[in-house]
């Protein structure tokens, strides 16, 4: 992030007022087979109507034609969050996070298949690239209305090892890779692409990790063109392409089930193209407080291809072929995939 933080990137956004979503999630990808695990615990708070905290878990196996998902909801009686000494604690129905950077998560969701039962644990990368980003400009994304809907990500590359019980199979997670998010607004994001990967050092090659956000937004009742920023890691360097410049120096193609992109600035030029094609998606229906409803269209296991040429330095090319978490958000459902929670 520039500048200093001056609160915990997971200290929480509700105040106890109507119209909020807030969500804290995790993803783990199996660094050798196409299998994936995304839970969430989110808050939300209608214009009208009680709060509710819900939890979230889908296993993605690219074996399966579908992921299997499930969504738990219940009233929110009492405090979302518990601060404890170097961590955030959340409960949220049967699921638990204890956020940190050596972090777990246990409990039970409801699937179509039954309950699944999940307990991991994780510690952060200590590389430079497991430290806290924001994709926003600093000003953007602590304060003011602007956007919407603002996101960090409190823990950018983290390994996981425990286990997941999920339709009568039982599931090792073993130096799975990941990251953990948090995001909050007034509403879900009008429109957007959303990916993230984190890629493992390979010989003299450092860890990597890129992400990266395309988004319509809307302004005085007018929806915005594409609107995109990206923030690559590899080593002790970072790229960024967040400022105003770097706005009208780029190409963004949001397609059904993937998603590219290229900026220029001043650190340089990069590409990222994500594709999702012939994998697994849940779509899930994302509520927003004033009753409205998105689609959000998920996968844990898309294939990611990054290159980026520094303005100093020598290009490089990452590559992963089923650790891409990519999220794409519309206001339209889509007949090939049905709703899954």
């Amino acid at each position: 992030m520039r500048g200093r933080e001056d609160r915990d990137p997971n200290a929480l956004r509700y105040s106890g007022k109507p119209g909020h979503v807030e969500s804290y999630f995790l993803r783990a990808n199996d660094p050798d087979r196409p299998r994936a695990l995304w839970l969430k615990a989110t808050v939300f708070a209608p214009i009208d109507g009680p709060a509710e905290m819900e939890s979230w878990l889908i296993y993605f196996d690219g074996s399966r034609a579908r992921p299997i998902a499930g969504r738990e909801s219940v009233p929110l009686v009492g405090p979302v969050t518990e601060a404890v000494p170097g961590a955030t604690r959340v409960h949220a129905a049967r699921l638990h996070f204890e956020l940190a950077g050596r972090g777990s998560a246990a409990g039970t969701v409801r699937t179509s298949t039954g309950d699944a039962h999940v307990d991991v644990t994780w510690s952060r990368s200590q590389s430079p690239v497991g430290a806290p980003l924001s994709m926003l400009p600093r000003r953007l994304a602590h304060g003011g209305s602007f956007p919407r809907s603002k996101l960090l990500s409190p823990l950018p590359s983290l390994l996981f090892s425990g286990t997941l019980d999920v339709n009568g199979e039982h599931v090792e997670l073993r130096g799975w890779r990941g990251m953990q998010g948090h995001n909050w607004g007034r509403e879900h994001a009008f429109e957007y692409a959303w990916g993230q990967c984190v890629f493992a050092p390979e010989g003299s090659e450092p860890e990597a990790m890129v992400e990266g956000l395309s988004a319509r937004v809307r302004i005085g009742g007018r929806t915005t063109p594409l609107i995109s920023c990206l923030a690559v890691r590899r080593g002790p360097r970072t790229f960024r392409f967040d400022r105003l410049v770097d706005l009208w120096r780029q190409h963004a193609s949001v397609e059904a089930d993937r998603w590219s992109l290229r900026m220029s600035g001043n650190d340089g030029e990069a590409r990222l193209e994500m594709d999702a094609t012939g994998r697994p998606i849940a779509c899930l229906g994302y509520r927003n407080p004033d009753g409205h409803k998105s689609y959000c269209f998920n996968t844990k296991l898309a294939t990611v291809r990054l290159q980026v040429q520094p303005a100093r330095g020598s290009a490089f090319e990452c590559r992963s072929e089923h650790g891409g978490a990519l999220e794409l958000l519309r206001r339209t459902p889509d007949p090939r995939f049905p709703d899954v929670v």
